[in-house]
């Protein structure tokens, strides 16, 4: 063929098929972009369809710590964990974040807060112009064929700590007749020399969680009265018992004899707390007595500062300050020395019968409010400080600080009648136990530290596991967070 009739002939084709393909451009144009692009091959994208909150929500995610975000999953099980070290794992490859190990969701720790105001951002980057030297800690060796880098392979190699493990079943229940459902009254308490001490109806009965063996130890229906409160000392050799007559009697467990019966209370004895040979009760007549056991009846103290009832007692670890609470909705703080309270809070809205010391901090103290409080409080009584608090949505009866860890429990009654492991300062649940039909009135913590048993008016009594001395942690000395108030 010719050459330039072959050429003619192309350009012919060309120039009929012109228009289709300039208005097929000019079609895709229109619908890609708003704006009408004549010539070239530049794209521009549509933006108006974009979700702006949901692209940059993870680059907004960058500016939270670790733990923070952790807080956010359901990190009890195995799949949070995992998820968990997922997520670090994907910050230390794309953000540089420099996550070397998993941390506990539980835990206060917050060491492993690493991405701070300084971390890169997700469009931010800098350009090196230095070569800086080599760093095994931050940076990959050049003879590694592994894609990650060394803070990853720190991360994956880190030990994992088990799941924590709290039995929702009690290991033991025991039959309890005539158990009151009193919330005024504390009719159980447990020894340091392993028994356990049950007032039941006229009578104090005596458990041993060695043997099993039950033993009565007094009998006040010859007396025509009944038990109200039983306390132990704290080497367990005496019991002390408190009366509904107002009565408070003293009995040699081994023995199983009355050493002594002191007066001075014109109406039951709901409270009793030891400080060494000096014993304090609260009585429904408002009064607070403290007597040395070693000494004539006549000297005694009397702490006169509740309105209504007294119906908690605890004695701090350092022996130096006693809590009272009271059916006034006071809990007030008593020295060693004064007849009057050095310090009152108020801040509870029903009657305070739960009250605990902390084994851990000095002068941390927690309280918990009847049916129309509900709460927990916790009071830094060195400054008189109010801290943290939270609603646990039933009445709080009974509290107790773990041995071993920065851990309590607290049991309750209207209107769910469960028992609760809380994680102090985060204030997280650990567990929940439930079980009891009626109000879980009464508590107390076995001497090891290990487990508990709770008393309901269901009359029965039930054991659980729930600290372990095996997660005894190193406690921090520092005071920062106890002398942080709550707003």
């Amino acid at each position: 063929m010719d050459q330039e009739y072959e050429r003619r002939l192309l350009r012919q084709i060309n120039h009929q098929n012109l228009p289709s393909k300039a208005c097929l451009t000019k079609s895709l144009s229109a619908a890609c972009s708003p704006v009408s692009v004549k010539s070239g091959d530049r794209f521009i994208p549509t933006r108006a369809g974009s979700n702006w909150s949901i692209n940059f929500h993870y680059a907004n995610e960058n500016c939270r710590s670790p733990s923070q975000n952790y807080k956010a999953k359901d990190a009890g099980s195995d799949s949070g964990k995992d998820a968990v070290a997922y997520a670090a794992l994907l910050r230390n490859e794309l953000l540089g974040a420099g996550i070397d190990s998993v941390p506990d969701p539980h835990g206060d720790d917050r060491r492993h807060a690493v991405l701070t105001q300084d971390s890169r951002g997700l469009f931010r980057y800098t350009v090196h112009t230095k070569r800086v030297p080599f760093d095994s800690d931050n940076e990959v060796s050049p003879y590694s064929l592994s894609p990650l880098s060394n803070k990853s392979h720190k991360l994956l190699r880190s030990p994992r700590k088990p799941a924590r493990k709290i039995s929702k079943i009690p290991f033991k229940v025991l039959d309890a007749p005539e158990l009151q459902d009193d919330f005024y009254l504390n009719l159980v308490d447990w020894s340091a020399g392993n028994l356990l001490s049950v007032g039941l109806g006229a009578c104090v009965y005596l458990w041993s969680a060695c043997t099993s063996q039950v033993t009565r130890l007094c009998d006040l229906s010859v007396d025509g009265d009944s038990v109200t409160s039983v306390c132990w000392n704290e080497r367990g050799s005496l019991v002390s018992v408190g009366t509904h007559k107002g009565y408070v009697q003293i009995w040699d467990a081994a023995g199983g004899r009355k050493l002594t019966s002191l007066e001075g209370h014109s109406a039951r004895v709901g409270a009793l707390a030891w400080n060494g040979e000096q014993l304090s009760s609260g009585s429904r007549d408002r009064v607070i007595l403290q007597r040395d056991v070693r000494t004539p009846p006549s000297a005694e103290r009397r702490l006169q500062g509740h309105r209504q009832e007294v119906c908690g007692l605890k004695w701090s670890p350092d022996h130096q300050h006693l809590a009272s609470g009271g059916n006034d909705n006071k809990l007030l703080v008593w020295n060693s020395s004064s007849l009057l309270p050095v310090q009152q809070y108020s801040d509870h809205l029903a009657a305070v019968k739960a009250i605990a010391w902390s084994p851990h901090q000095h002068g941390l103290l927690a309280s918990g409010g009847g049916t129309a409080d509900r709460c927990l409080r916790f009071w830094n009584t060195l400054t008189g400080q109010a801290l943290q608090s939270t609603d646990t949505g039933s009445q709080v009866c009974n509290l107790a600080w773990s041995k071993h860890a920065n851990e309590l429990v607290s049991t309750h009654g209207y209107s769910q009648n469960q028992i609760l492991v809380w994680k102090y300062p985060s204030l997280t649940q650990v567990a929940k136990l439930t079980g009891h039909s009626y109000r879980v009135l009464y508590l107390a913590v076995s001497p090891d530290g290990e487990a508990i048993v709770t008393g309901a008016g269901d009359e029965t009594l039930r054991f659980w596991n729930v600290f372990s001395k095996t997660r005894c942690t190193k406690e921090s000395k520092s005071v920062l967070n106890l002398f942080t108030r709550i707003r």
